[in-house]
């Protein structure tokens, strides 16, 4: 019997590179064709010669072909991935990990809780959610960047927020005096308090950075959501894709492997998955 090889990349070619702001790029990727993956799910990207780092898709599970990827330039792979141009040839290894579990959210609202380039596998559950909109007692979306100009899909921002069955709410921590803002300021959290859900009937997905995720999941608690009903992306803590090098654990899981989606009543000691 065959065995699939964890490590196998596809080439893939660059159609598009889309500047989302100053620090963050979405890449359109042709993979020769249909590449499946469950939203919440990541892939390994590679550069040939340079290296390759884990990344979440973007884009919905249901567009097969080209996919696409948000990601923040913030160290040497994410640099070196920045500095390509249209036609580049970018590989890609998986998907892994487990994704959001959709058949539990059906027949339930969904509440969706973003920040910085945390929103990017974000948008890739809220359209696949938009795709069959008709299954879930409707999206509430609360998305948080540092400023203005950090703000991601800004003209996509605008179209979701006229489809019916998706509440939007938007927020920046502080507006510079050389940018205009005329929505709410303060960290993404302020958004949660007013909500008025039905928390029997409602489940949350987090992403953000570690301190935002932080706080969000405590005002969720404080709101009156059980643990079992936030879930958590920890995609931030991996490294090799397939649990070798232990870079991400966190208690008894290999986020790679046992994730990155998981409910915040998973955890033992849940204070300590922040570090």
């Amino acid at each position: 019997m065959s065995k699939t090889n964890v490590f196998q990349r596809i080439e893939t070619n660059c159609l598009d590179i889309i500047e989302e702001s100053p620090t963050i790029k979405t890449f359109v990727l042709d993979c020769g064709g249909e590449f499946n993956f469950k939203t919440g799910q990541f892939v390994e990207v590679g550069l040939p010669g340079i290296g390759e780092g884990p990344f979440t898709p973007s884009s919905s599970q249901y567009e097969k072909n080209p996919i696409e990827i948000s990601i923040m330039k913030v160290g040497f792979m994410t640099n070196k991935i920045h500095n390509i141009k249209k036609g580049a040839t970018v590989t890609i290894r998986g998907p892994y990990g487990n994704g959001y579990p959709l058949e539990e959210f059906k027949g339930k609202h969904v509440l969706i809780v973003g920040g910085g380039v945390g929103i990017a596998p974000l948008r890739s559950l809220l359209l696949t959610l938009i795709h069959d909109i008709d299954d879930y007692k409707g999206i509430t979306v609360c998305f948080g960047a540092r400023t203005p100009e950090d703000m991601i899909y800004k003209d996509q921002l605008k179209e979701w927020d006229k489809i019916k069955g998706v509440d939007l709410h938007l927020s920046v921590d502080k507006v510079p005096d050389d940018q205009k803002w005329d929505g709410k300021t303060g960290v993404v959290t302020t958004l949660l308090k007013p909500l008025s859900l039905d928390l029997k009937n409602t489940v949350a997905a987090v992403c953000g950075p570690p301190i935002m995720m932080k706080f969000s999941t405590y005002t969720l608690k404080e709101l009156g959501f059980k643990d079992k009903d936030i879930y958590l992306s920890m995609e931030s803590k991996m490294y090799c894709g397939v649990g070798l090098c232990r870079h991400c654990t966190i208690e008894k899981y290999f986020v790679c492997k046992d994730g990155p989606v998981f409910t915040y009543d998973q955890f033992e000691n849940p204070e300590g998955i922040w570090t």
